[in-house]
């Protein structure tokens, strides 16, 4: 029997909404949807580091970006920025930050078999 499933952001099975931060997640069995959309000013380390701890985002994070710009640095020093038509892949260990004064958008993928992302600590 074929497996066909459609789901819409319109209606996300979970939604996760710290300070900035707006994430709304599709659940394919192991596999997450999320659309993330996080406000002009928000960074990791202040929007939601206090809500898992740690010293940097412990997730990975596979993606595309719609809309808006965002800097990320990883734990080694190296940075990159992501921009609207970018798809990033980024590793565990690493800080972000919205850098336009528009919100960033991105859809991201994942089989962590979590949530979403940013809470895994």
């Amino acid at each position: 029997m074929a497996n066909l499933v459609k789901k819409s952001f319109d209606k996300p099975d979970d939604l996760v909404a710290p300070d900035k931060t707006r994430a709304e997640i599709l659940e394919f069995g192991t596999i997450k949807a999320v659309k993330v959309t996080a406000q002009p000013g928000w960074t990791w380390s202040e929007c939601i580091k206090p809500h898992v701890g740690g010293e940097s985002c412990q997730a990975g994070h596979l993606g595309t970006c719609v809309q808006g710009s965002m800097r990320v640095t990883h734990d080694d020093g190296t940075e990159m920025t992501i921009k609207a038509g970018d798809v990033y892949s980024i590793s565990p260990g690493h800080d972000g930050e919205v850098i336009s004064d528009e919100a960033f958008i991105g859809y991201e993928f994942n089989n962590q078999g979590k949530s979403f992302a940013v809470w895994d600590s």
